[in-house]
């Protein structure tokens, strides 16, 4: 499962001292933490899932992408590259995003299908791409698509 995997690269990491590495690993670590006890109380009989840790691995992803932004508006380069370099790491975890012509394709695919609301268009689309698509990319790509 990847939050053993996530462990063990910790481990691996203290081994060699790679502080980047330790403090990204660390704090994901705590947040799938916080979320299995927020979820998933001890009395209940359910589990942390797989898709749970990819979905907090791309809750972190986000929140490093709009850090980025904020502190180049800032002029904060020292502090961009740190937050580039923990989202590579934790980039690692997640499967590869699509890219803008595949999520296109899927537009296309299911826009052929007689859906032109955007809603149920949306829908169809995120549960196709689900996890492998920032929300934000398709939903520009989709606006794009339905206007032509």
């Amino acid at each position: 499962m990847l939050f053993e995997q996530i462990q063990i690269d910790l481990v691996a990491a203290m081994k060699s001292q790679n502080k980047p590495k330790i403090d990204t690993l660390r704090f994901l670590l705590a947040a799938i933490k916080k979320y299995e006890i927020d979820a998933y109380p001890p009395t209940s009989d359910k589990k942390l899932t797989e898709e749970d840790v990819v979905k907090i691995i791309q809750k972190q992803i986000k929140t490093h992408r709009e850090s980025i932004e904020a502190f180049q508006k800032g002029g904060r380069n020292d502090l961009v590259e740190k937050e580039q370099a923990e989202l590579a790491i934790l980039q690692t975890y997640v499967p590869k995003e699509l890219t803008d012509d595949e999520i296109q394709a899927i537009v296309v695919k299911i826009k052929s299908s007689s859906v032109a609301n955007f809603g149920q268009v949306m829908g169809m689309v995120m549960k196709e791409v689900a996890g492998r698509a920032d929300g934000t990319r398709v939903v520009k790509i989709v606006n794009t698509a339905l206007k032509s």
